[in-house]
């Protein structure tokens, strides 16, 4: 039997995306590309055993932010923000399974840009996001912001999370991001990284509460 997307070459493997049998050589050229591929698929994952997280050299410098500098002593300072910044972004992936990388760093990318604005001019800019998955990322992430500084005055009488702090830690996560993708279109392989961080039965927030955060790398 031939291949199902180019139906000249023999088809020696089920994909899940197309629900038939396909060559090899589709499967390589159409993976996260247009092919939508689910993470359980098992060609995907030996794909990605094979490709290691991008350097951040080799990507665009502009989209990374480089003016914010952040040191390990902010990210291990702040661990708690940063933990609870990725389970924002995880459940909004849970809510909705449509999502994909690039949705994820486009709102990453548009919170940090009103963030930058808001600390280097004092202006309350919010970056436009054009798409609804991206903004219902957007709000979740700043709902997570919001709720952190609320954690903060119900503890210590006041909040003491500064807005620079914010942007640095949004910095950083999109640099993850960026990293942990492939860069394809159709790309999960940062979400799939997030998801392995916090397992569904986890109660992420209560480990948070309970100082029992991670650190995520690039």
């Amino acid at each position: 039997m031939s291949c199902a997307i180019c139906e000249k070459r023999k088809e020696k493997r089920f994909c899940p995306a197309v629900h038939g049998r396909i060559c090899p050589q589709c499967c390589g050229e159409n993976r996260e590309i247009t092919l939508d591929c689910p993470s359980e698929c098992v060609y995907l994952q030996q794909a990605r055993q094979h490709e290691r997280p991008r350097s951040l050299q080799d990507l665009d410098q502009a989209a990374l932010f480089p003016q914010i500098e952040i040191g390990e002593q902010f990210i291990y300072e702040h661990e708690h923000l940063l933990f609870g910044l990725n389970y924002a972004m995880v459940k909004s992936a849970r809510a909705d399974r449509g999502l994909v990388d690039v949705d994820l760093i486009t709102a990453l990318t548009a919170i940090t840009r009103t963030y930058e604005t808001l600390v280097n001019s004092g202006l309350h800019y919010e970056a436009p996001i054009a798409g609804m998955a991206q903004q219902a990322v957007a709000a979740e992430i700043q709902n997570m912001i919001k709720e952190y500084r609320e954690a903060e005055q119900k503890h210590a009488a006041y909040s003491r999370l500064r807005d620079s702090e914010v942007l640095r830690g949004l910095v950083f996560l999109l640099r993850v991001a960026y990293s942990r993708t492939s860069g394809r279109p159709k790309s999960r392989a940062f979400l799939d990284f997030l998801f392995a961080q916090f397992p569904e039965k986890q109660p992420a927030m209560a480990s948070l509460e309970g100082g029992g955060g991670r650190i995520i790398t690039p």
